[in-house]
């Protein structure tokens, strides 16, 4: 019978959670941080990437729903989460739709949900599932915690190529650039909420298991966009020598 951790015990369970889960770790990231990827391997990804993270306010929106009125921080961190996503400057759905552009394909493609893969389908529906049916606590540790905290790790391997290899402007990657900072702020504070309200056995091992199956879903999404987009064009043997 496991026991009630201590709040740096916790901490350190959720980080190991998702450690060697990360969607760093998929041939995808490791195709594109290593320059490999060409600008349409790019537009599948974008054309996929909408229909997983346009969502997000919505998801934050279910949760926050169903938070209680007493857990005054977690709501009010919710409610910030979402209007950053919306309507706090750019909407974050526009910047990707111009990196989409910059790199060959066109809004209607990106905004048709007819263009994301059964994998994108299936983690876009099982972010709602987790939204509207888990406990607040436990959605938080997999919506921000599990995802969301990934995306700054991810993204400063990527950004510089993008730059870099392929030429895009500042103005193009700013989807990118603004993530790499906001993702780290929102995965923290939703570490804090987590590590304050899951305050029993139950809750733990609950939160525990979401962030290692967040963690899964986004490495198996962004696994299924090599297989889907990139497998016949970059070898697996061929990213073997450069990871």
């Amino acid at each position: 019978m496991a026991n009630l951790m201590t709040r740096d015990e916790f901490r350190t369970a959720l980080e190991t959670a998702i450690k060697g889960k990360s969607a760093n770790a998929s041939p995808f990231s490791i195709a594109w941080a290593t320059g490999k990827l060409s600008r349409e391997h790019m537009s599948r990804w974008a054309e996929n990437h909408y229909h997983y993270v346009g969502p997000f306010a919505d998801y934050l929106a279910y949760v926050y729903a169903r938070t209680p009125d007493t857990y005054t921080e977690a709501k009010d961190f919710l409610l910030a989460n979402m209007y950053e996503e919306e309507i706090g400057g750019d909407r974050h759905t526009d910047l990707l739709i111009r990196f989409a552009q910059a790199c060959g394909t066109t809004r209607e493609r990106v905004v048709n949900p007819d263009n994301m893969s059964p994998t994108t389908r299936a983690l876009q529906s099982w972010c709602y599932a987790v939204a509207m049916r888990e406990d607040p606590i436990v959605a938080v540790a997999g919506l921000v915690v599990g995802l969301e905290s990934q995306v700054p790790s991810i993204y400063r391997k990527q950004a510089p190529t993008l730059r870099e290899k392929y030429g895009f402007t500042d103005e193009e990657v700013e989807f990118f650039d603004l993530h790499i900072v906001s993702d780290e702020i929102h995965g923290e504070r939703g570490y804090q909420i987590v590590l304050e309200h899951a305050n029993t056995v139950e809750l733990q091992q609950r939160c525990l298991k979401i962030c290692e199956i967040g963690a899964q879903m986004r490495l198996l999404y962004t696994t299924a966009l090599y297989n889907d987009y990139v497998n016949s064009d970059v070898s697996l043997q061929e990213l073997e020598l450069v990871a």
